[in-house]
């Protein structure tokens, strides 16, 4: 048995369902001698004579009629490993699907993104959780399916999409006086204090960097555990603060106003990143597509 090829299992399938070498070489598209091989083969790793001659035809021995049904089983087992996924009819999937995400991205975008889903798809369900860290050890496991966010540093295998690009704006309480500069520049922009969102509690950031870079520094008298926080308290206090202008795209933010920030710094891609494994899973190409058609259609 274990000299066995799964490649002869078509051919032994057939030999019982035909009960003859010339009527199974037929179905399977082969000459009768090359069956006829084909067939030594099969007696040779079963142990078994399969086929005997009986009169003018032959007839298939009691091991053989015993396993017939399983080999069927087996033929069909090994087409459907072995074929494309099938078609699914996206409206009858039942499935629930986890999102990392931070919590921004959660309060802009999760009822319009449950609402596409629910258009399409009733079926399918989706979970939101924390983006407390960007391991892609949850994707490698499926313990998430997608991750939304800025790139992870650790990227190399997974396979990424940009939904769009983001910039830094600064935000401040409406009829803050830093508007009275018009342009707000360097200077009355580094004159007030700041309040800023920082994963690591760090003081020093993107911002302050390309401050230094021209010779200058904020006051940063704040550090809040996500961008959310820092609009509430720029909304509430003198404090000015800076978020991804996304951020600012929701109607319910009428407490404070933005603008452009006076010093250079760079923009950055917001990706939805999954592992390889899942590329050809349809239900999850499905959600993908979903999710990219409904961000370019914010645009």
């Amino acid at each position: 048995m274990s000299d066995l090829d799964l490649n002869l299992l078509p051919a032994l399938d057939a030999l019982l369902q035909e009960q003859s070498v010339t009527a199974a070489a037929r179905r399977l598209g082969l000459s009768t001698s090359a069956m006829s091989r084909t067939l030594s083969r099969l007696r040779a790793a079963v142990g078994d004579p399969i086929l005997v001659p009986a009169g003018r035809g032959m007839v298939a021995t009691p091991h053989a009629l015993a396993i017939a049904e399983e080999v069927r089983f087996l033929q069909e087992a090994v087409k459907t490993v072995l074929s494309p996924p099938a078609t699914v009819n996206i409206r009858d999937a039942r499935r629930d699907f986890t999102i990392r995400a931070n919590e921004a991205f959660v309060l802009l975008y999760a009822a319009r993104l449950s609402a596409a889903v629910a258009n399409t798809a009733p079926g399918i369900r989706l979970r939101f959780a924390p983006r407390s860290d960007k391991d892609v050890q949850s994707l490698r496991e499926a313990a998430i399916d997608l991750d939304i966010g800025v790139l992870p540093s650790e990227s190399g295998e997974l396979r990424c999409q940009t939904l769009f690009e983001d910039r830094y704006v600064g935000i401040a309480r409406v009829g803050h006086p830093i508007f009275e500069a018009d342009p707000i520049t360097v200077a009355s922009y580094v004159a007030w204090s700041h309040v800023v969102f920082s994963p690591h509690a760090d003081f020093f950031g993107p911002i302050d960097r390309a401050l230094a870079g021209i010779g200058h520094a904020r006051d940063v008298r704040l550090i809040v555990p996500s961008f959310p926080a820092v609009i509430a308290v720029a909304a509430a206090s003198d404090l000015i603060g800076s978020v991804p202008r996304s951020y600012c795209r929701s109607g319910a933010v009428t407490e404070i106003d933005t603008f452009e920030l006076p010093v250079a710094v760079s923009g950055f891609g917001v990706v939805q990143a999954w592992h390889p494994r899942m590329d050809a899973d349809p239900v999850h190409r499905w959600l993908r597509a979903l999710i990219f058609e409904s961000f370019r259609s914010m645009d």
